[in-house]
C-alpha cells in the first residue's frame, strides 16, 4: 500500500509521531484505514544521552540534547521515504518535567544529509531530567508555595530553575528560552520566536494553575525567578506552527502539534472508552482513570494523597495512582533468591529463577502471607518501606511467598485508587498492559481477583502512537 496509487487516487496522508523517552526514542507513522488508523512503520533507538553533571554532581541527572536529537536522526533516516514524503501531520510527546536551555534564534543549525536537511542543536544546554535529584527537601521547603494543584518535587522544571538562581545564576544568563526536550524540537522544526508549551508540560513544570491555564508569574516574580525563560501555553492538541523547510523527505508546511505528555499519550493510544481504567505494571505501576467531564481539581496540593491529577485532552483529567514499586519489586526479590543460592554456592541464572517462581505461584492457588511490597517508598508516604506479616509454617515455600508478593504489588496500588472509587466514576472494564504483566501469569491472576471488573490485555501502550492518534483526531 506504501507508495501506491489506487485507481488514480493520490496515497492518502500519513501522521507521524514521535516519542522522546528517558532513554529511547520512538516514531511511528499512521495512515488511516477502513476503521480508523493503523501503524504503518515504526521504529526506536536507544539515545544513550545520560551524562555526568557539572554543577550538581552525583544528585544530577542529565543529558546530552546532541544525543537525543542524534537517535531521533537515526530513527527517522530508518522509516521509508515514500511514506514521509506524505506526512501532513507530525504529532510530539516526551519525558515530563525537565527542563532544557536553549539562546532563541541559535539552538540549532540545519544541514544536509542522506536523507535532506535535519537540524543539530548548537547553543543548547543539558537536559535536566525528572529524575534529577539536586533539589533536596529542604531546599524545596525554602521556595515560595505554588498555586497548583500539583505539589513541587525535585525534577520539575521551575524547581530546577530556582536551584540555578541560587547555586548558578551566571547559567541562566546564557540562555533566553526554555522548554522540555519535546518543545525544543518543536520550537526548531517550526523556528518558533517563543517556545510553546501545552498545558499537560506546563502543569509537570510546577507553579502552574491548570484552571485558569496561567503560570503563577506573581508568585514567581516576587521571589526573583527569571519568567522571561517560561515559554507561552497552549491546549493540547492544538497546532505549535509548520515545518519550516524538508525534514528526513518530511514536506516544508507539515502541521506540527504542540508538545505533549509521554503519559497522556499512552493512555491516549489505548484508552477508548471513558467507563475504561488503564493498569501499567511495568518497572513501577499506574492506574489510571478518566475523571467525569467538567471535573477541576483541588486548588491547593495535597500531599499525603496517593492519587494526582494530569491535565488530558478537551479539559478533562487524568486521575493517577502512580506506584514506584511495580515489576522492579519481582526483579528485585529474584536478585535476592540468586544472591541466596550463590551464597549457599550455587549458580542459577536470574531469568530460571523468574520461570521456576511464577511455575510454583502457580501451584499454590492461595496464600495467608501479606506482603506489603513498598521497598521503593512512595511519593506520598517516601519513608515508607515494605513487611511481610502473617506468616505461618504453611506458607514458607517460594510458590506461597511469590503468590503473596504479586498480591501485595495489585494491592498496594488498589490502596492508593480504590475500587469503590473506580465504581463511582463510572469504570466498567480494566485494560492491563506493561511487561511485568505480560510476562506474569499470576499477577494477571491477582488482578482479576482483586478488581470486580473484565480485564483486556494486550492493548499496546506507546506514546508515540498517542501522539500520533492525536493529530490523527485533530486532521
Amino acid at each position: 500500500m506504501a507508495g501506491s496509487e489506487v485507481a488514480g487516487r493520490p496515497a492518502p496522508a500519513c501522521v507521524l509521531g514521535i516519542d522522546l523517552g528517558t532513554t529511547s526514542v520512538k516514531a511511528a507513522l499512521l495512515v488511516g484505514a477502513e476503521r480508523g488508523q493503523v501503524v504503518a512503520e515504526s521504529c526506536s533507538r536507544e539515545t544513550q544521552a545520560h551524562t555526568s553533571s557539572l554543577e550538581a554532581g552525583p544528585q544530577g541527572m542529565e543529558q546530552n540534547v546532541r544525543r537525543i536529537v542524534r537517535a531521533l536522526n537515526e530513527c527517522l533516516a530508518t522509516l521509508p521515504q515514500q511514506q514521509l514524503q506524505r506526512v501532513s501531520h507530525i504529532g510530539i510527546s516526551g519525558q515530563m518535567h525537565g527542563i532544557v536551555f536553549w539562546k532563541k534564534g541559535e539552538g540549532c543549525k540545519w544541514t544536509e544529509c542522506g536523507t535532506g536537511p535535519i537540524f543539530e542543536p548548537e547553543e543548547v544546554s543539558h537536559l535536566i531530567t525528572w529524575q534529577d535529584g539536586r533539589c533536596s527537601p529542604t531546599f524545596l521547603s525554602s521556595l515560595p508555595l505554588p498555586q497548583s494543584h500539583t505539589s513541587l518535587a525535585t525534577g520539575f522544571g521551575c524547581a530546577t530553575v530556582y536551584w540555578y538562581l541560587k547555586n548558578s545564576p551566571d547559567f541562566l544568563k546564557s540562555y533566553d528560552a526554555a522548554g522540555t526536550i519535546h518543545d525544543y524540537v518543536v520550537a526548531m522544526l517550526c523556528d518558533l520566536k517563543k517556545p510553546l508549551m501545552s498545558v499537560q508540560n506546563a502543569a509537570s513544570w510546577g507553579y502552574f494553575n491548570s484552571r485558569n491555564k496561567s503560570w503563577n508569574t506573581d508568585i514567581l516574580k516576587k521571589s526573583g525567578f527569571p519568567v522571561h525563560l517560561l515559554p507561552e501555553v497552549g491546549d493540547p492538541g492544538s497546532i505549535a506552527g509548520r515545518t519550516i523547510c524538508v525534514w528526513h523527505g518530511i514536506p516544508k508546511g507539515a502541521k506540527v502539534g504542540i508538545a505533549l505528555g509521554d503519559f497522556q499519550c499512552s493512555v491516549y493510544s489505548c484508552l477508548t472508552e471513558r467507563t475504561d481504567a488503564v493498569l501499567n505494571i511495568s518497572t513501577s505501576a499506574q492506574l489510571t482513570v478518566s475523571m467525569p467531564q467538567g471535573f477541576q481539581p483541588p486548588e491547593t496540593p495535597d500531599p499525603s494523597s496517593a492519587v494526582t491529577y494530569f491535565p488530558y485532552f478537551n479539559g478533562d483529567y487524568l486521575a493517577v495512582a502512580a506506584s514506584l514499586n511495580g515489576g522492579n519489586v519481582l526483579a528485585t526479590f529474584v536478585d535476592m533468591v540468586a544472591r541466596w543460592t550463590e551464597e549457599l554456592g550455587l549458580q542459577v541464572q536470574e531469568s530460571a529463577i523468574y520461570t521456576k517462581i511464577i511455575k510454583a505461584a502457580l501451584a499454590q492457588n492461595n496464600s495467608k502471607l501479606s506482603v506489603h511490597p513498598t521497598i521503593f517508598g512512595e511519593r506520598h508516604i517516601p519513608e515508607q518501606m515494605a513487611s511481610v506479616t502473617n506468616i505461618a509454617v504453611s506458607d514458607l515455600s517460594l510458590g506461597h511467598v511469590t503468590r503473596a508478593l504479586c498480591r501485595g504489588i495489585v494491592e498496594n496500588l488498589c490502596s492508593m485508587l480504590p475500587v469503590q472509587h473506580l465504581m463511582e466514576t463510572g469504570v466498567r472494564r480494566i485494560l492491563g498492559s506493561g511487561s511485568a504483566l505480560a510476562r506474569n501469569e499470576v499477577l494477571r491472576q491477582e488482578v482479576e481477583r482483586i478488581f470486580p471488573f473484565p480485564v483486556v490485555y494486550g492493548k499496546d501502550v506507546d506514546a508515540a502512537v498517542g501522539a500520533a492518534m492525536v493529530m490523527f483526531h485533530r486532521k
